[in-house]
């Protein structure tokens, strides 16, 4: 059977007149506006002709747009808002604070920085910050909190995206961040059902799989979802993941090869989240270009499926004219049904009911506040000082086994070598970092503010590649073959700061290390110089560089972060922050230091 959705009972509450809008609103419908409203569309232009020629041509029901300037944002979304025939949820992802409606939104923090804080007053707080900058622009809806659960050092996607491995903390960091966002005007969905974190690999790009027993996945995810939808989540998004040993348990005659990930299983959404945990409320897919899901089936049946497993809405377009059509030959053929559609957008429609939106017909433009007073409302000093105060908590000295290394100070470390360690450089995580300035950059002028003298080593694979190419060869040669004596590190440095910069966005979120021997590319000399080694990005690097004796999680290479940072090594500021992950890894030789 499938479970229709309740619009008296939570997360919508809503009243008889707010019912008779969204049934009278579905009476009206042509098919093509039925269809159409099942999509959420990814802009590529921001242009009053694009905008409004989208609305008139596909008739969607939502927008998850890329961050801009705000003032950029807002001109969009007036648009996207006075134009369209239906009120639009207007969508970002608001994971980290206001930068992800607008890039001169605050970050806060990624989730796993909040919940390393270890005060849940810091969860609401950026929930509150995102809700405040994110709704100054127009925006209405949110693709977050995240609620999977890091329990795979491997994972390449989530490591440092989540409150953390903890059950109950997962719980109410994200009831804090929905309580924050929600009192401004956002609809959060939450991310990414039935629970990413146990895999290692990346939905984006390959198969993801949960492999819980039932019993195993009630007491966790099951729980997260279950108190989650007791809370009022008003959305949550379908992960491509799948979730075969409890499907399995579900329905023993189940061969492997006939389970789908969550976004196109019925069992998993309907049967699982809509019946046995309550849940009432919306549902979108993961974006539809991920492999987790183009993998399982052709397009054209892909569409319909995602509608009559339980998703209300569809995430993204490939070609909007090929997707409208084949989700229409859907319905006509029998792989999406009446009931599931008009039920789709029921729960949809009832959203923009609970925000209110059907109660400015006639009045569009009065939803998006004034432009000049939004953009007040976005980067205040407020949410910077959030941000620091986070930073100030949550900065976690992991490792910490040798003995007299703090301070940091010019008196007892004049000269400073930083080390930049690296992964995977391409991907997403790449292009999203083009062009930013390197955290190394900032750390190094803010010792040098203080009295240090300070170097960027480069390093061996890079200087090699500015060689003549006539040179490369005899130089990528004797890499193994030199010999360097260790004072030529001990004779010119005091301490030694590796700094590890993995990007997220690969199939992978390890360090890679440069083809080197004896030099700083590798930290060998731990027992030869006093070493410090900072993550700012994943907190999972010790893995790599078990040898340390002083490992700390930054968890980010903000300027704000690496600023609390120094202040920190030299002996200002205590370190606060609790690890909400295992940040050893699971791996005994990440505890050993054989030092003083």
């Amino acid at each position: 059977m499938t479970h229709l959705v309740d619009l008296r009972k939570k997360p919508y509450n809503l009243d008889e007149e707010a019912i008779s809008w969204v049934e009278n609103t579905i009476a009206q419908m042509t098919l093509d506006e039925k269809i159409g409203h099942l999509f959420v569309n990814m802009g590529i232009q921001r242009t009053e002709e694009y905008l409004t020629g989208v609305l008139e041509d596909y008739k969607i029901a939502a927008v998850r747009y890329n961050p801009g300037p705000a003032a950029d944002i807002w001109e969009q979304n007036y648009i996207l808002q006075t134009k369209s025939k239906i009120p639009l949820l207007i969508a970002a992802n608001t994971e980290s604070g206001g930068n992800g409606a607008v890039t001169d939104g605050t970050k806060i923090g990624d989730e796993i920085k909040i919940a390393a804080t270890a005060d849940s007053r810091h969860a609401y707080e950026m929930g509150k910050v995102a809700g405040i900058e994110a709704a100054a622009v127009g925006c209405n809806a949110s693709f977050a909190p995240i609620m999977d659960l890091s329990r795979n050092w491997r994972n390449p996607i989530i490591a440092n995206r989540t409150w953390g491995a903890d059950v109950d903390q997962v719980i109410e960091l994200s009831k804090e961040y929905m309580r924050g966002i929600m009192e401004h005007g956002i609809v959060p969905f939450a991310k990414h059902f039935p629970g990413d974190g146990i895999d290692e690999r990346d939905h984006h790009l390959s198969f993801a799989s949960n492999p819980m027993t039932k019993s195993e996945w009630m007491e966790t995810f099951g729980r997260i979802y279950g108190e989650m939808a007791d809370a009022g989540l008003p959305g949550i998004m379908a992960g491509h993941i799948h979730l075969p040993n409890v499907e399995k348990e579900m329905h023993p005659e189940r061969e492997l090869d006939d389970m789908l990930p969550a976004s196109l299983n019925k069992t998993l959404l309907d049967e699982l989240l809509r019946g046995e945990l309550g849940y009432n409320g919306a549902i979108v897919t993961d974006a539809s270009h991920m492999i987790g899901m183009t993998a399982s089936m052709p397009r054209r049946e892909l569409l319909p499926t995602a509608i009559e497993a339980g998703c209300d809405l569809f995430l993204f377009f490939n070609d909007p004219e090929e997707d409208l059509q084949w989700m229409k030959e859907g319905l006509k053929n029998g792989l999406l049904t009446e009931e599931r559609l008009h039920d789709a957008l029921r729960r949809t429609l009832g959203l923009k009911a609970k925000l209110g939106l059907h109660l400015f017909e006639g009045r569009r433009q009065e939803i998006m506040l004034p432009k000049e007073e939004a953009l007040a409302l976005i980067g205040k000093d407020e949410a910077k000082n959030l941000a620091k105060e986070v930073a100030d908590k949550a900065i976690t000295l992991v490792k910490s086994k040798q003995e007299g290394i703090f301070p940091v100070n010019p008196d007892r470390y004049k000269r400073i070598l930083l080390v930049e360690v690296d992964g995977y450089k391409g991907g997403f995580g790449a292009m999203i970092n083009a062009g930013k300035k390197r955290a190394a950059d900032t750390l190094k002028e803010l010792l040098e503010a203080r009295g240090h003298e300070v170097s960027i080593w480069e390093n061996t694979e890079a200087r090699i590649a500015k060689l003549p190419e006539e040179e490369r060869p005899a130089a990528i040669a004797n890499v193994y073959a030199s010999k360097r004596p260790i004072a030529e590190i001990t004779d010119n440095y005091d301490l030694i700061i590796n700094l590890v910069d993995v990007n997220s966005g690969g199939t992978t979120q390890r360090i890679i290390w440069p083809a080197a021997k004896g030099t700083p590319d590798q930290p060998f000399y731990v027992h030869e110089i006093p070493t410090i080694v900072v993550s700012v990005q994943h907190p999972f690097a010790l893995a790599d560089m078990p040898q340390v004796a002083t490992y700390i999680n930054a968890y980010d290479g903000l300027p704000v972060t690496l600023e609390t940072l120094v202040t920190k090594l030299a002996g200002e500021s205590s370190f606060t922050g609790v690890s909400p992950v295992d940040a050893y890894c699971g791996l005994v030789d990440t505890h050993i230091w054989r030092g003083n």
